[in-house]
């Protein structure tokens, strides 16, 4: 089953950094990422077909940033879709901030339950996108840290739960799920992991291609 995009519908994308993309400073408030990119496709294919799109993400943002602010930035909108990339900044918290601490998956879920709860008794279809971790080499800066080859492999024991979860409330709610996770590990081993994520998080132009490609293949 794909999404049915009619006329008129609303398309919101949300989550931290991947999504965000520096919204603010682009004069359609969609960033430079994986949104515009969804938006301009689907003009360029369906111009009979006009859709609002939206993009609450921000930067830094773990599951419960999301819910401090749903009301406001995401339900009050009134979406008919709502696409989420959440969960990379959940994963190793305690590592890179100061006054961060361990986010287990089973928070992280519930979190996570909260935000789609009420999408779902509106009526809303739901994307969610895998949080994903590229197996880059070398150090890479988060915040004050510096982290290695076996911090990641750290985030990573930490991180697979939590897309587990994703899974899961894919499953409860119906929702779609784009399985960026095991995506980008399959076009890593093709042309490595840093032409898609020189940091293994942030998403270059050609990562934000693929993704966009993979989220335009749910809808119709």
């Amino acid at each position: 089953m794909t999404i049915n995009l009619r006329p008129g519908s609303t398309v919101m994308f949300t989550g931290d950094s991947g999504t965000d993309c520096r919204r603010l400073d682009s004069e359609h408030g969609l960033g430079f990422g994986y949104p515009l990119l969804v938006a301009g496709q689907w003009g360029l294919r369906h111009p009979d077909r006009p859709v609002t799109w939206l993009n609450s993400g921000l930067a830094g943002n773990k599951v419960m940033d999301l819910e401090a602010r749903w009301q406001a930035d995401v339900l009050d909108a009134r979406p008919d879709v709502v696409s989420i990339l959440v969960g990379i900044n959940d994963v190793g918290w305690h590592t890179y901030d100061p006054d961060g601490y361990v986010i287990s998956a089973e928070d992280y879920a519930a979190g996570y339950d909260r935000l789609l709860a009420p999408l779902a008794e509106a009526g809303a279809e739901l994307v969610l996108i895998e949080p994903f971790l590229l197996p880059i080499s070398g150090v890479v800066e988060v915040g004050a840290a510096h982290v290695g080859v076996e911090g990641r492999r750290k985030w990573r024991a930490d991180l697979d739960p939590k897309i587990q979860a994703v899974r899961e409330l894919a499953l409860k709610y119906g929702a779609h799920l784009l399985a960026a996770d095991g995506m980008f590990a399959g076009l890593a081993a093709t042309a490595g992991p840093e032409y898609w994520a020189a940091d293994g998080v942030h998403l270059t132009p050609a990562g934000h291609a693929a993704l966009a490609a993979a989220w335009l293949r749910l809808v119709g």
